[in-house]
């Protein structure tokens, strides 16, 4: 990230510094290191073909990444779930350009492992209006080698935080996504990827538009 997302993060992660324990923050940054020295969640690379797929979204539709492809490149987005103020603060600024994608021909499809009830709360909660996709059990997500299993340490923090991953994810396995977007051109290529174990570190949306500009229609 380089421009007006990052300087939002910073802000948020500046004021989660100050509210919380040295020892939480030392955990949680042991979680990242332990995924970054691992082989989980490397994801596919720039290149790759990307696994189709078809999921549904809040309103019980089926949406399918081939027939998006017929009409245009699209912007896939993983993320964590409506639980994650990072992933918030991400799908945010993907609705503000979203006019632009949908002028340069392209469709924005987000995914998570979070149950379409949830997708729906998340999406209703940042007023989006693109795709907001249901992968539970992160059948697509495990295609596209993103998942990794949280730690317990981290899982005994996160529900000391309150936060109900499994009740999100209708499921006990504690998988996530490593955050990653990718651009797929019309023929199924991944032409731009960024994934990164650190959940903070996200593709800056505006930069993702311009490659996505460059893509063939």
């Amino acid at each position: 990230m380089k421009t007006e997302m990052k300087e939002r993060y910073n802000e948020y992660l500046q004021k989660f510094k100050e509210a919380t324990p040295d020892d939480v923050q030392k955990k949680m940054k042991s979680a990242i290191d332990e995924l970054k020295s691992s082989d989980d969640g490397e994801g596919l690379k720039e290149g790759d073909k990307a696994p189709d797929f078809t999921l549904p979204d809040p309103n019980g539709n089926s949406i399918n990444l081939s027939n998006q492809l017929d009409i245009g490149p699209v912007i896939v987005t993983f993320y964590r779930g409506g639980w994650c103020p990072y992933c918030n603060m991400e799908l945010r600024e993907y609705q503000q350009i979203l006019n632009e994608i949908h002028d340069a021909g392209g469709e924005l499809i987000a995914i998570s492992p979070q149950t379409p009830d949830y997708s729906l709360s998340t999406s209703q909660k940042n007023e989006l209006s693109f795709h907001v996709l249901s992968d539970v059990g992160n059948k697509v997500a495990r295609e596209y080698q993103l998942v990794y299993p949280v730690p317990d340490y981290l899982v005994d923090i996160y529900k000391q935080k309150g936060l109900d991953v499994d009740k999100h994810n209708g499921d006990e396995t504690w998988e996530l996504p490593v955050a990653a977007t990718y651009v797929i051109d019309r023929h199924g290529t991944i032409v731009y990827e960024y994934t990164k174990a650190d959940y903070k570190d996200r593709a800056e949306p505006s930069e993702v538009l311009e490659v996505l500009k460059t893509t063939n229609r």
